[in-house]
């Protein structure tokens, strides 16, 4: 009977949380002609949007480009299939680039694969548990830090293709740099000439034509330039296909790849596998909330991250790298008229398409045109001026966002991550502490009543005047672990002049919305401590959560009958017994 009613529970939860928009959208029957050719005119449009940037992404992460382009095709699907927003088209993306491009080169492909499962397993992890919330209390200067530094690694790893050098760049923002300017007289300016022109074209693009994307008409003209300027100035840029020789025979189909998992490569890969599915969690999330306050929806962000983990699952079987919803895609979809996440799986099915018939001719696509369109998203990756407006926020602020630019630029991403969320709690603790506080009153003090809380009776006066031998401490806030130790503050300092006067010392609890174990700990000791020293304990305005965590340690077995009370009234009365 046991193992039945585990799954039942089990099934029960799955159903709560994982709640996939797509299957949502056929059961409630309002999927009708008119939307599904909206949503074939912006899948066809944001295909050939994520062509360029798939191939783009594939080749800056240290792959190939037609793992970019499974990428996007499989993880673009799934995310849409089994995703929690109606809008949000995933893929290969930026923010992957420098995390990827690290673990390939040390891990190699199979690494990649293992850490890529084993992000998808803790996304699907997190989804179960329902911590699709909790990435929204990120503090927004970490995720800007975050996101600017990957802007410019991103732009630093670029500088190499787009002015064509042709020395052995090492890796590292600042030995990059160094290799950069000690090595001028290695410039090739028809490779920064082609770079510049395509740059030019992606900027300035988008003020004669909002549909066609700027990056694929770059891809096309620097295609067309190359090509002619091989055959009839003899002039030749650096392309895929000298990049990648062995794509000149076409692009072969990719194959279902099982790793070799051992748990010394679990060991080794669980920090990485850990930044990617944070990273993935804070990208896909965001994207889905600029979403929703531009259509006026709301996403499920727990089935959001399940769906995540499936793709991130299975889309390195077929030789992908880790994906996550994409910010320009999923607006470039809604400016298209997409409204349901049949949009997502038509843009997959585009860039199947591409991929079996018209791949062959990629290998003419120059490495220029590629490096000015990550140049391109480097820049509107990097929020400078989101950036320039938060060093004017109060030094914790500027300090938070400079200490993660910095580390994602010149030390690690991985660092980054765990020192940005370290520093997230701990700016999470500092500022619930600065909104929790503890007031201890005695027999001259007046205190209010009549509170929210603390239901009165009418009748009785609003003022209510603490005898002598009775103390109260009055708790405002959270009582967890960063606050349990302002108790033993006031112990030390404030009590210990009035501890022989003290008979009775009531802790009044009306505005405690939670307590955790650190502060059970600690309200355990109070007790103990003032049994001791024979003064009696009495929980006022505890509400009926905090009550039962109470009952579940014990504590109320520690107190004696009736010194848990609703509130202070019938606690005072209550401690005029004890004196």
């Amino acid at each position: 009977m046991r193992p039945f009613f585990s799954s039942c529970i089990m099934s029960f939860s799955l159903k709560e949380v994982f709640r996939p928009q797509f299957f949502r959208l056929f059961r409630k029957g309002k999927y009708d002609r008119q939307t599904f050719i909206s949503d074939l005119i912006a899948g066809i449009i944001v295909g050939i949007i994520a062509l360029p940037l798939a191939i783009a992404f594939g080749i800056a992460s240290g792959v190939t480009p037609q793992q970019g382009l499974i990428t996007a095709i499989v993880a673009g699907f799934l995310i849409s299939l089994f995703g929690g927003s109606n809008f949000l088209i995933g893929g290969p993306t930026g923010a992957f680039i420098v995390i990827v491009a690290g673990i390939v080169a040390k891990f190699g492909m199979q690494g990649l694969i293992i850490a890529s499962i084993m992000a998808g397993a803790i996304l699907m992890a997190m989804g179960l548990l329902k911590l699709g919330g909790v990435f929204r209390f990120i503090p927004y200067p970490i995720v800007v830090g975050f996101t600017s530094g990957i802007a410019v690694t991103i732009f630093s790893t670029q500088i190499k293709d787009f002015f064509g050098y042709t020395i052995d760049i090492p890796s590292g923002f600042l030995p990059e740099w160094g290799a950069y300017l000690t090595n001028l007289d290695n410039i090739n300016w028809a490779e920064a000439a082609a770079s510049i022109v395509c740059l030019i074209v992606i900027l300035f693009w988008s003020r004669l034509s909002k549909k066609v994307p700027g990056s694929l008409v770059a891809l096309v003209i620097g295609t067309v330039a190359s090509v002619c300027l091989d055959r009839f100035a003899g002039i030749q840029l650096a392309t895929i296909g000298t990049k990648f020789p062995e794509l000149a025979n076409g692009l072969p189909m990719p194959k279902p790849v099982v790793p070799e998992i051992t748990f010394e490569t679990v060991r080794e890969l669980v920090s990485p596998a850990f930044t990617i599915a944070v990273l993935c969690a804070i990208e896909s999330l965001l994207a889905a909330m600029v979403a929703d306050g531009v259509t006026g929806k709301h996403h499920n962000s727990n089935t959001e991250l399940i769906g995540q983990g499936i793709a991130n699952i299975i889309t390195p079987l077929f030789g992908g790298i880790p994906a996550t919803g994409a910010i320009a895609r999923t607006m470039a979809s809604i400016n298209n008229g997409g409204k349901t996440p049949v949009t997502g799986l038509i843009h997959a099915v585009v860039l199947l398409l591409i991929y079996l018939f018209l791949m062959p001719y990629a290998i003419y696509i120059p490495l220029s045109a590629l490096a000015a369109i990550l140049v391109s998203v480097a820049y509107n990756m990097s929020e400078w001026r989101t950036f320039k407006y938060l060093l004017r926020g109060d030094r914790t602020d500027v300090a938070v966002l400079l200490i993660t630019f910095f580390l994602t630029v010149i030390v690690d991403l991985t660092v980054a991550i765990e020192v940005g969320l370290l520093l997230a709690v701990i700016l999470f603790v500092r500022r619930v502490m600065q909104t929790s506080s503890i007031d201890v009153l005695d027999a001259d003090s007046r205190i209010a009543g009549t509170e929210a809380n603390e239901i009165v009776n009418p009748d009785d006066i609003q003022y209510l005047d603490i005898p002598e031998g009775v103390d109260v401490y009055e708790i405002n806030g959270p009582f967890f672990f960063g606050l349990a130790s302002k108790f033993d503050e006031f112990e030390d300092k404030k009590n210990r002049r009035r501890m022989a006067a003290t008979k009775v010392r009531i802790i009044r609890m009306r505005n405690v919305p939670f307590i955790d174990s650190t502060g059970i700990n600690n309200l355990r000791n109070i007790i103990d401590r003032n049994h001791r020293r024979g003064v009696k304990v009495i929980l006022s305005g505890v509400n009926p959560d905090v009550q039962s965590t109470l009952h579940k340690f014990g504590i109320d077995e520690k107190l004696s009958d009736g010194c848990i009370q609703p509130h202070i009234i019938p606690a005072l009365r209550r401690a005029q017994l004890f004196l």
